[in-house]
């Protein structure tokens, strides 16, 4: 059996939220967990510890099993009750930034985007975003102005001409009726 000082622990800025636990699963401390993160065979195959809750308590896994499209089957070292497995229920699931499945050029996770400078491809600083809204189609900026009301760009190939994570800059294409 592992204990907790064997596990690497992290701080809420180098982990990434992949699901929630929704419920035990049998008698022997399994748990439902709703993913939401669409890397799921990722998960089973190279995720060896979870953060738990909003104190990231570690946990190593042992098993994992997907159950259906988006629910997975957790099994933790020392969890192996029913009274264990519901005591985490409704907690979310981290994993660390690190071990999370490679982006592809084209991707980011949505944490890079706040607070980076938006500009417009004629070189005016619009704002900085405030927000990310995540809408199935696309993600939407919320970008805050200074003395101006908020902007939303929709982060779609036709508005955003190019993003530098590293400068900390998105520059965008004002198309008609948009601001």
């Amino acid at each position: 059996m592992t204990s907790s000082s064997d596990l690497v622990t992290a701080s809420a800025d180098e982990v990434l939220l992949v699901g929630r636990i929704s419920a035990p699963f049998g008698l022997q401390g399994q748990v439902k967990m709703v993913a939401i993160t669409d890397q799921a065979d990722h998960f089973r195959r190279k995720i060896h510890t979870v953060y738990i809750g909003p104190k990231l308590i570690a946990h190593k896994l042992q098993r994992v099993l997907q159950h259906k499209p988006g629910l997975l089957i957790l099994s933790l070292v020392g969890v192996a009750s029913l009274e264990a497995a519901n005591n985490l229920r409704g907690s979310e699931v981290f994993i660390h930034e690190r071990d999370a499945a490679p982006l592809a050029n084209d991707e980011y996770f949505i944490h890079q985007l706040y607070n980076i400078r938006v500009l417009t491809d004629t070189g005016e600083e619009l704002g900085t975003v405030r927000e990310v809204i995540e809408t199935g189609a696309n993600d939407v900026l919320v970008v805050t102005r200074p003395d101006q009301s908020e902007v939303l760009i929709p982060m779609i190939h036709d508005v955003v001409l190019d993003m530098n994570l590293e400068q900390g800059t998105v520059i965008v294409h004002l198309i008609d009726g948009l601001i």
